[in-house]
């Protein structure tokens, strides 16, 4: 099979999963409706433990555009404008699914190291991330930084924030680790 001929089977697999997230979302409003508790930007969707969510992040530099984005926070699901995730040192909550005190440690190890470095490292901001959340919560942590890049990852549920300090991007977010059989 020529890499043109690849390149057309993933476009198409791409464009199914996009419309299949599409649908998803659209029944989950048509259900949110009919029990009269959607109101707009809250959602009340349960899922059970363990799930893994997909979260696909689009990023487009300067030029980025301003879209609602689908967030789960603490086992519910809702869209939210990254407005109304303004937090303080002008750090915005992008997409989010986990628990606030994760969030506020995140983003006070971000404003530890961004302020420590006379200019941007993004190497040792996203390996500081990393070995904390390790440290503190267990191994599987992954952390992306950087000024434009684009990211499509799966997480363990709980485990994924993406914001961004000034114009500095973060991507931390966590993977099932399974024990090795002896």
């Amino acid at each position: 099979m020529g890499l043109e001929e690849e390149r057309a089977k993933l476009e198409r697999a791409a464009d199914e999963l996009e419309r299949r997230s599409r649908y998803l979302s659209d029944l989950i409003q048509q259900q949110r409706r009919s029990r009269g508790d959607g109101r707009a930007g809250e959602g009340k969707e349960r899922m059970a433990a363990g799930e893994e969510v997909l979260v696909v992040v689009k990023e487009q530099g300067p030029t980025e555009e301003k879209q609602r984005k689908r967030i789960v926070d603490g086992g519910r699901a809702g869209s939210v404008d990254p407005k109304e995730q303004q937090h303080p040192s002008n750090i915005r909550v992008r997409a989010a699914d986990m628990p606030l005190e994760l969030q506020r440690r995140a983003f006070r190890c971000a404003r530890q190291v961004l302020g420590s470095m006379p200019k941007l490292d993004s190497k040792r901001l996203a390996l500081t991330l990393k070995k904390e959340f390790d440290s503190t919560y267990g191994p599987a942590w992954h952390c992306i930084v950087g000024t434009s890049f684009g990211s499509y990852v799966t997480h363990s549920l709980g485990g994924f924030l993406y914001f961004s300090v000034d114009k500095v991007h973060i991507l931390l977010f966590r993977t099932a680790v399974e024990p090795l059989e002896k």
